[in-house]
């Protein structure tokens, strides 16, 4: 079974594919580069995650790696991280346990049920961290999408060419 292709840059580093000259202009003339002249954040988003957003872009066009098609996705990246630190903070805020009453099912003298308390889970913690889950889930694919993981960044690293074996100078002296 065939892998995925590779573009003919990383075909060519790895140095393990002898393609000849005109193959390697097919390939580079097939292949989609799309451009990233337009990269702006989009108008749906707020100011801090504006500024999140070009952040994020200095460091993607530092590697190459970002075109214009690719301005909804991270949006939608930016916006998972902000929603994934609210929650995190309001679940903070919030106790993780919390006292509550039950029936015992005993009645007292005059009738009235006997309560007694218990610390149980905080149900709104519950709720929120399900919801935390969502997002973090949301941002750790985008960030895998845009190679900002460590594991997805091994796999983005172009391996170097190697280098050509040095020529031993006495070799051809004492031949």
């Amino acid at each position: 079974m065939a892998g995925q292709r590779q573009p003919i840059a990383l075909v060519q580093a790895k140095g393990k594919k002898h393609l000849t000259k005109a193959e390697i202009a097919e390939r580079e003339q097939t292949e989609v580069k799309a451009p990233s002249d337009r990269v702006t954040p989009p108008s749906y988003l707020t100011a801090t995650q504006k500024k999140a957003f070009r952040k994020t872009v200095k460091e993607l066009r530092a590697i190459d790696l970002i075109s214009n098609l690719d301005v909804e996705a991270l949006a939608r990246l930016v916006i998972a991280q902000e929603k994934y630190r609210e929650v995190t903070e309001t679940i903070a805020k919030q106790p993780l346990m919390v006292t509550a009453a039950y029936d015992t099912g005993k009645k007292d003298a005059e009738g009235y049920p006997i309560m007694a308390e218990h610390e149980v889970v905080n149900s709104q913690v519950e709720r929120l961290a399900i919801i935390q889950d969502r997002y973090f889930k949301q941002c750790r694919q985008g960030a895998a999408d845009f190679g900002l993981t460590v594991s997805s960044r091994c796999r983005l690293i172009i391996p170097k060419a190697p280098e050509a074996p040095k020529t031993n100078k006495f070799k051809d002296k004492f031949a």
